[in-house]
C-alpha cells in the first residue's frame, strides 16, 4: 500500500475538501477511475471546475457514499462498462487494421 494513502486513511479526521486522489482512496477506487465516475454522474466535484482542472470533493458527501452499497454497485458497474467498451473498441480497431492475406495478395497483383 502506498505510504501516503495509508497515512491518509489512518487519519482520525479528514479535511473538509479532498482531491480526486484522496477521494479515490476513501471510496476504494483508483485515481484514474474518478473521471469515469464523474462522467457517469455518480460523483460530483465541488463547484464548476474546468474540464482539465483539479477536482475537489466534499468529505461528508464521500462518507455517505462510502457506506452506500447500491452506489458502490452502480460505480463498479460503470467502471466495468467503461473498460469493456474501451477494450472492445481496441479489439475492433486491430481487427480492421490487419488486412487479410487474400487482400494483400490481390493488392500485389
Amino acid at each position: 500500500m502506498n505510504p501516503n494513502m495509508e497515512r491518509f486513511l489512518n487519519l482520525k479526521t479528514h479535511p473538509e475538501r479532498l482531491t480526486a486522489e484522496e477521494a479515490a482512496w476513501m471510496l476504494g477506487f483508483s485515481a484514474h477511475e474518478i473521471p469515469i465516475l464523474i462522467s457517469k454522474n455518480l460523483l460530483k466535484p465541488l463547484g464548476h471546475p474546468a474540464h482539465n482542472g483539479p477536482k475537489h470533493f466534499l468529505t461528508a458527501a464521500l462518507k455517505d457514499l462510502e457506506r452506500d452499497e447500491k452506489w458502490h454497485s452502480k460505480a463498479a458497474d460503470a467502471v466495468m462498462e467503461y473498460w469493456r467498451y474501451k477494450n472492445g473498441r481496441k479489439q475492433d480497431s486491430t481487427d480492421t487494421r490487419q488486412p487479410s492475406r487474400l487482400q494483400t495478395q490481390n493488392a500485389g497483383a
